[in-house]
C-alpha cells in the first residue's frame, strides 16, 4: 500500500465502526494488518475478533448479560487505537510526510541516548545558570555554553514527546518529573505539553491523553492554558469514538467539576470560534485599513513640507491637517482599536512575512512561549533596561510567536537604530509594565485568558505559515465545530456553557452554529421571547424564512405586540411572498405606533403587491405631503401609478427623480415610462443609461423581460419588444 492506500483504509475502517458495523470494520482492519506483517498486531485484531465472536454467540443464544453493552463499547475503542497504531507504523514506513520523515530521522540526530540523561542535562543546566548568575564575575562564555546546549536539549524534549508513537517507562518517569511543580523549568512543562498534542493529533492514544489531563493540574498557568487548548482541539479531531473510552468521560468530569476550569474552557472555546475570522480580519487588514493609512501618509507630509513651522506660529498646528485625519484615517484606526479590544487577531498580516528566519526552521520554536533569554534575542535585553522594546514584547497583545519574529526584525536594524528605539518612552513603558503586573495580581482570570489567547494564535500560525504546513492536518478546521464534541456535551451541564457559546456564535454572525446550539437550549431550559427572536433571526438570516416566522410567532406569544417582532414577521412573509399577511403585520405594527414612515412605505409596497393601486397611492401621497423631496416616495408613486395606467402621473414623478439622484433601475423604469407615453427616443436613452451604469446587457434584457406584463397592460405591442432590442444593439 502507498500511503493513499493506507489513509483510505483506515478512514473507511472509522467509518464501518463508527456506523456499528463492526465486522466491516475487521475487514479492513486486517488488510492494514496484513500489510504490516507484525505479529504483536495480528494477535491484537485476531483477540478482539475473536471476544465480538462470544459477545454475539451470547446474543444469538438469548443470554442475559448485562455488561454487554460494556463489552461492545471496549470493543469498539479497541479496535480505534488499533487502527491508529496501524496506520502510524505503515506511514512510518511509507510516507514522504514531514511527521514521518522527522521521526525516521530522529532516533539518528538526538543527542541524549535516553529521557533520563535528557532529564540530567536540563537539571545541569538549571542549577549551575542559578549558581554562576549569582557570581560577581563575569562568565559570559560559560553562560552562552550552557545556554545553546539548553536550548538543544528543549528541542529534543519536545521531538520525543511529539514524535514517539509510544510513550515508555521512560518518558512518562520524564514527564512526571518536569511537571512537578517544584521542577525549575517551565519553558519544558510547555514543550511537553506541546508535543503531547502534536502527538495525539497525528494518532490517538488514550494513555497519551491522560497525561493533558495530568497537565491540566498544573500550578504553573502556561503549562495549564496550554493543557486545557490541546484537550479542547484533540477531543474535537477524535470525538466520534471518546464516547467509547469511559477513563476519559471520569478524567472530563472531574475536570468540569472546577468553575475555574469551566470558565478557562469556556474562553478557550471562543478564542478558537473566533479564528475563523483571521482571516477575514486579514484580508480587511491589507486591503482596507493599512491601504487607507498609506494613502494618507503622503498627503500629509505635503502639507509638513510646504508649510513653514518658524516664527510666531511655532507651535500651532493646521486644522486642515486634523480635519484629513479625523475624516480620512480616524475611523479605520477606531476599528483597528474596536478588533483589538474585542481580542481579534489583527497581527496575523503583520507578522505573516516575518517567519522566514532561522529561528523558526526549528518547530518547537514556533510553539515556544517568549523568553528573552533565548539566544537568538538574548542580544536585546541584556542591560535589563526599562525600554519600549521590554514594555512591547511584555504586552498581552501579541502572540508569542509574533513577540520572536518582531525581536529579530528589531535585530536587523542598525545599531545606532536599535539604540534610539531601545531607550525611547521610559517613562510609558515603566507604566505599562507597572500596569501588567498589577493586572496579573487583581484579575489572574485575565492572565490565563490572555495566555490561552497567544498560544492559540501561536498554533494559527503554525498551521498556516509553516513552510511544511500541508502536511499536517489543520487543527482551525474544527474551529466552527466544537459545539458538536462530546467535551462540549459534558461542558454543557454548566450553568450558561451554551448560552455564551451561542451568544458569541451569534454576535459574529455565525448563523447556522448559532441555531445549531440555540435548538438545543429550547429543549432544555424554558424559552424566553428574546431567544425566539435569535432563533428566528438567525433562520432569517440562513434565507429560511418560513422557519424564522415560526420562531417570530413563538415570541409574539411569549411577548405581544413587540414592534421589531412584528416588523420581522411582516418581513418573512414578504420574502416568502405572502404580501396579505405581511401587510396585516405592518399595519398592526402602525396601530401600536402610528406614523411610522418606513412602515407605512412597506405598507404601500405590499398593496402594490396585492394589486391595490389606489390604497398605495392614497398612502404615498401622504408621505409625500409630510416630507417633500424623498426620492424613495417618488420611487414609490411613480412606479405605482405606471402599473396603474396612469401614465402622466408616473412621467411627472419620474422626471422629478431623474433630476435628483437617479439609478439605474430609475433609468429603467423611466425608460417604460416614456415609452408607454409614446416617446420612443426619450425611452431608448433612458434605456442606454441604464445599460451604461449597469454595464451589462444581458441583465438589462432580464429586467425588460420580467417588466413585460407592465408594459403590455400599457399599450406596447409584444411585436414591438424585438425591435426595441434591435434599436439598442441588444
Amino acid at each position: 500500500m502507498n500511503a493513499a492506500q493506507i489513509h483510505a483504509t483506515f478512514k473507511t475502517a472509522l467509518q464501518f465502526l463508527a456506523a456499528g458495523q463492526l465486522k466491516k470494520a475487521f475487514e479492513k482492519t486486517e488488510l492494514l494488518v496484513d500489510e504490516l506483517q507484525m505479529g504483536e498486531y495480528s494477535d491484537k485484531l485476531n483477540d478482539i475478533q475473536q471476544n465480538y465472536s462470544f459477545l454475539l454467540q451470547y446474543y444469538v443464544s438469548g443470554v442475559q448479560d448485562p455488561q454487554r453493552k460494556s463489552v461492545y463499547n471496549k470493543l469498539v475503542a479497541r479496535t480505534f487505537s488499533l487502527n491508529a497504531e496501524l496506520r502510524e507504523e505503515l506511514l512510518l514506513r511509507n510516507s514522504s510526510n514531514f511527521e514521518y520523515t522527522q521521526k525516521r530521522y530522529f532516533p539518528f540526530s538526538k543527542k541524549y541516548r535516553t529521557p533520563s540523561e535528557l532529564l540530567i542535562s536540563l537539571n545541569y543546566f538549571h542549577s549551575q545558570w542559578a549558581l554562576i548568575s549569582k557570581l560577581e564575575d563575569s562568565h559570559e562564555a560559560e553562560l552562552k555554553r550552557l545556554r545553546s546546549n539548553y536550548e538543544t536539549a528543549l528541542n529534543e524534549l519536545f521531538s520525543i514527546f511529539w514524535l514517539s508513537t509510544r510513550y515508555q517507562a521512560e518518558e512518562k518517569a520524564l514527564f512526571a518529573k518536569i511537571m512537578q511543580d517544584d521542577y525549575p523549568g517551565w519553558l519544558e512543562k510547555t514543550l511537553v505539553v506541546s508535543g503531547i498534542m502534536m502527538n495525539l493529533w497525528r494518532m490517538f492514544d488514550e494513555s497519551k491523553l491522560a497525561l493533558l489531563f495530568d497537565a491540566c493540574q498544573s500550578g504553573e498557568q502556561h503549562t495549564k492554558q496550554r493543557a486545557l487548548v490541546a484537550i479542547c482541539f484533540t477531543m474535537a479531531r477524535h470525538n466520534r469514538f471518546l464516547t467509547y473510552f469511559p477513563a476519559i468521560r471520569n478524567r472530563l468530569v472531574l475536570l468540569t467539576d472546577e468553575s475555574h476550569i469551566v470558565e478557562n474552557l469556556q474562553n478557550i472555546f471562543i478564542q478558537i470560534i473566533a479564528t475563523s475570522d483571521t482571516d477575514k480580519i486579514t484580508k480587511k487588514m491589507k486591503e482596507e485599513i493599512l491601504p487607507e493609512m498609506m494613502k494618507m501618509s503622503p498627503k500629509i507630509k505635503d502639507k509638513l513640507e510646504n508649510d513653514n513651522p518658524m516664527g510666531d506660529e511655532w507651535n500651532e498646528e493646521n486644522p486642515e491637517w486634523r480635519d484629513m485625519l479625523d475624516e480620512n484615517i480616524s475611523d479605520k484606526l477606531k476599528e483597528l482599536s474596536e478588533l483589538q479590544m474585542e481580542g481579534a487577531d489583527v497581527y496575523m498580516s503583520t507578522f505573516s512575512l516575518l517567519k522566514s528566519f532561522p529561528f523558526f526552521s526549528t518547530l518547537s520554536n514556533w510553539y515556544l512561549p517568549f523568553d528573552s533569554g533565548f539566544s537568538t534575542i538574548s542580544e536585546l535585553f541584556r542591560n535589563d533596561d526599562k525600554s519600549l522594546l521590554t514594555a512591547f514584547v511584555n504586552n498581552n497583545v501579541m502572540c508569542n510567536s509574533d513577540k520572536y519574529s518582531f525581536c529579530l526584525s528589531i535585530l536587523q536594524m542598525p545599531e545606532s537604530q536599535r539604540g534610539m528605539l531601545k531607550q525611547s518612552f521610559k517613562m510609558e513603558s515603566e507604566q505599562m509594565d507597572e500596569m501588567a503586573k498589577d493586572e496579573a495580581l487583581l484579575t489572574p482570570e485575565i492572565t490565563a485568558k490572555n495566555i490561552s489567547k497567544q498560544y492559540i494564535q501561536d498554533l494559527f500560525r503554525f498551521f498556516k505559515l509553516h513552510p511544511q504546513h500541508a502536511d499536517f492536518s489543520d487543527m482551525f478546521g474544527y474551529s466552527l465545530i466544537l459545539h458538536k464534541t462530546y467535551l462540549y456535551d459534558i461542558l454543557g451541564n454548566n450553568d450558561n456553557f451554551k448560552e455564551s457559546i451561542a451568544e458569541y456564535y451569534f454576535s459574529k454572525s455565525h448563523y447556522s452554529q448559532a441555531l445549531e446550539v440555540f435548538e438545543t437550549i429550547v429543549q432544555e431550559v424554558p424559552a424566553s421571547a428574546a431567544l425566539y427572536q435569535k432563533i428566528g433571526y438567525s433562520h432569517q438570516q440562513s434565507s429560511q424564512f418560513d422557519q424564522a416566522l415560526a420562531a417570530y410567532q413563538k415570541a409574539d406569544l411569549i411577548q405581544p405586540d413587540d414592534l421589531w417582532t412584528l416588523k420581522k414577521m411582516a418581513l418573512c412573509c414578504r420574502m416568502a411572498g405572502n404580501y396579505g399577511k405581511a401587510l396585516e403585520y405592518y399595519q398592526h405594527t402602525d396601530f401600536l405606533k402610528p406614523d411610522q414612515k418606513s412602515i407605512q412605505m412597506q405598507m404601500g409596497h405590499c398593496m402594490i403587491e396585492l394589486g391595490k393601486f389606489k390604497e398605495a397611492l392614497a398612502l404615498f401621497f401622504k408621505l409625500d405631503a409630510l416630507e417633500e423631496e424623498d426620492i424613495r416616495v417618488w420611487r414609490a408613486i411613480s412606479w405605482c401609478s405606471f402599473v396603474s395606467g396612469n401614465i402622466s402621473q408616473a412621467a411627472y414623478y419620474s422626471q422629478k427623480i431623474i433630476e435628483a439622484e437617479p439609478t439605474a433601475t430609475d433609468y429603467l423604469n423611466a425608460g417604460h415610462i416614456a415609452w408607454c407615453g409614446g416617446k420612443l427616443q426619450e425611452a431608448i436613452g433612458y434605456y442606454q443609461q441604464n445599460i451604461s451604469l449597469q454595464n451589462n446587457k444581458e441583465l438589462f434584457v432580464q429586467n425588460l423581460q420580467e417588466d413585460k406584463p407592465h408594459l403590455l397592460a400599457n399599450g406596447i405591442d409584444a411585436d414591438e419588444i424585438p425591435l426595441l432590442l434591435d434599436a439598442l444593439n441588444l
